[in-house]
């Protein structure tokens, strides 16, 4: 088998577009993309963990060349997972997820333990941390506002206007963007294809229970088991601080989830670190992985 390639699969009776890097027979790490990515948000990451994983990367439900319905309820989490589980088969491997990867990861490694045997999250939110600091009516209900945006109907007709003028603004959230150009620029455009093929990506949002107010507004009455929520399995954290979608609050009080968590800051880096730091950020897997 080549160093990378490409195959369709069926899950669920639909087509899947995967992406796989290095050797089939290696230990298997599932890498999970969020939004506005697809499977190609990995082409500077996966080659340095393929070195000594087989790293497999889907289009997931909505985006890429995977299967699209239209139909918002068709993107719940329940129906997310379920995708995953019947792409991971029976034997159990580390998952890696990043923004609303990174949410589907937890609900896999919460609702599928058996499936999971290490939880890497490259800036992403464990639900009941999210969900409170979303409560709070504070600092992350105000940096998630364009959520609101998002959940309209119809906004992607805006975002794709124009070639995607505003997803890619959209995009930014005034954070460092040089590696959006050239080859991956046009990567990402191909991926998201027109408004139709941006709707399934939103409707992640739209599907979500998520609950977000207006800015300054809190939410009150929300309660949050962690027993019903625990990440089980060793779990790595790995986090660009100058993150301005998701604040370090976001995922404060994680350990109570999450009793086996390690965490690792990567300096000069945002909620694009994969791009922006794919060797720093490679290193602190591989290390906390062997060690």
């Amino acid at each position: 088998m080549p160093e990378d390639w490409t195959e369709t699969v069926e899950l669920n009776g639909e087509a899947f577009f995967v992406r796989h890097w290095g050797d089939k027979n290696a230990p298997k790490i599932l890498m999970l993309h969020g939004f506005p990515e697809y499977s190609g948000g990995w082409n500077d990451l996966a080659p340095l963990l393929a070195e000594q994983f087989h790293c497999i990367a889907p289009d997931q439900r909505g985006y890429g060349k995977s299967w699209r319905p239209a139909a918002p309820e068709l993107y719940k989490t329940a129906l997310l997972v379920s995708d995953l589980v019947a792409l991971i088969g029976a034997e159990p491997l580390i998952v890696l997820g990043h923004d609303w990867g990174a949410s589907v990861a937890y609900a896999l490694t919460i609702g599928r333990p058996d499936l999971v045997s290490k939880l890497i999250i490259l800036n992403g939110v464990h639900p009941a941390p999210f969900q409170r600091e979303l409560a709070k009516g504070g600092p992350q209900t105000d940096a998630s506002q364009y959520i609101h945006f998002l959940r309209r109907e119809g906004s992607e007709n805006i975002l794709a206007a124009n070639d995607f003028e505003k997803l890619t603004g959209f995009f930014s959230a005034d954070m460092d963007m040089d590696w959006l150009r050239g080859d991956t620029l046009a990567g990402y455009k191909e991926a998201w294809r027109d408004a139709s093929g941006l709707r399934g990506m939103i409707n992640w949002y739209r599907a979500s229970p998520l609950k977000i107010g207006q800015a300054g507004e809190a939410i009150d009455g929300l309660t949050f088991d962690p027993a019903r929520l625990a990440v089980p399995c060793p779990h790595l954290l790995v986090w660009g601080t100058q993150d301005t979608a998701l604040i370090p609050e976001s995922t404060a009080g994680l350990e109570e989830y999450a009793p086996d968590l390690t965490r690792v800051e990567i300096e000069q880096a945002d909620h694009w670190l994969h791009h922006q730091k794919p060797r720093e950020v490679a290193d602190a897997i591989l290390s906390w992985i062997e060690g």
